[in-house]
């Protein structure tokens, strides 16, 4: 389904450019958004208070990329806690924003923002409003980095690459519902991966599999640990001492049994997977992951391109 969301990030130059690269991003454009005027020029807005947002119309499949993961991606071209200023740009029209023109967008970029201000002291300064207009902008400025390779852009040429890359792992790796997984899953995965509880150590599928492959969520497919992580702890389960990436996993403190642990848990599929300690290898980090096979599939990496995963395969 196509959908629409207007973001203003500094000058629009460099916005445009970025966001258009991202997968799942159909057609973007610029213009200037929720002002007091209408049809305004450039020289107006720059010069005049006109209230207007330099805005980056975008238009997505939401299939491929969810909003969660636009504003994502958003966050790490901007300051959000810059007010009126945006690089070297100084202005109340290089204010951040979002405008939306779906009401049901809303709560989405409010939790978003609430998640994103628990990283900041500052107070956010990004705007989130219903759009109130928006004036399409000079031809010359459409698209203007792709007419202008060595124009002045506010954004470093790594965050582009960087977008073309940004796939919405939620969208390929969604999370299913309780009932869903009651009919995919084992007895033994429902209960570790929905309701926290821990398989026999040693008495378990991967605690002594050390085969190259990858191992990924059991409810999700979503990839988690690499098997060149996986070291022989003598805990009884699989232990690993990173995951692929830091984002795919969450940690809670866990106060069961009268202990005090860190839970993991995926990030996507919110199942439980087990707890990270701090006495892994000293060489490998420190860490050891110590995780319950029934919270995952492995994948042996002879079938990881059949499987999907062969995007992975450079990481051996």
């Amino acid at each position: 389904m196509k959908k629409e969301i207007y973001l203003a990030g500094g000058c629009f130059w460099g916005t445009e450019k970025y966001l258009e690269n991202i997968p799942g991003v159909l057609f973007t454009e610029v213009g200037y958004a929720n002002g007091s005027t209408e049809n305004p020029t450039y020289q107006e807005v720059c010069s005049h208070d006109t209230g207007h947002a330099e805005t980056v119309k975008v238009e997505y499949d939401d299939s491929v990329i969810g909003l969660p993961h636009i504003l994502m991606l958003y966050y790490d071209v901007i300051n959000p806690v810059s007010v009126n200023r945006q690089g070297g740009d100084v202005g109340s029209q290089y204010r951040t924003g979002i405008y939306f023109t779906d009401d049901g967008d809303e709560a989405v970029i409010r939790d978003s923002l609430n998640q994103l201000q628990k990283k900041y002291k500052e107070k956010i300064a990004i705007e989130a409003e219903p759009l109130s207009c928006f004036y399409r902008a000079e031809e010359y400025h459409q698209k203007y980095l792709d007419k202008n390779p060595g124009g002045y852009c506010h954004i470093g040429s790594d965050k582009f690459e960087k977008a073309k890359k940004a796939e919405d792992k939620s969208r390929k790796f969604g999370k299913k519902t309780r009932d869903e997984l009651k009919n995919s899953l084992t007895d033994l995965q429902f209960e570790v991966t929905q309701n926290s509880a821990t398989e026999p150590p040693f008495q378990n599928e991967y605690f002594d599999t050390f085969e190259e492959g990858i191992y990924v969520d059991i409810t999700t497919g979503e990839p988690l640990f690499l098997s060149t992580d996986k070291f022989e702890s003598g805990c009884g389960w699989p232990s690993f001492s990173k995951p692929i990436d830091l984002e795919s996993v969450k940690n809670y403190e866990d106060r069961s049994f009268g202990r005090i642990r860190t839970e993991v848990r995926s990030r996507l599929g919110d199942a439980h997977l087990g707890h990270v300690f701090e006495d892994g290898p000293i060489d490998r980090g420190g860490l050891r992951y110590c995780i319950n096979s029934a919270s995952l599939r492995f994948i042996p990496r002879k079938e990881m391109e059949k499987e999907g995963y062969g995007d992975y395969l450079k990481l051996f």
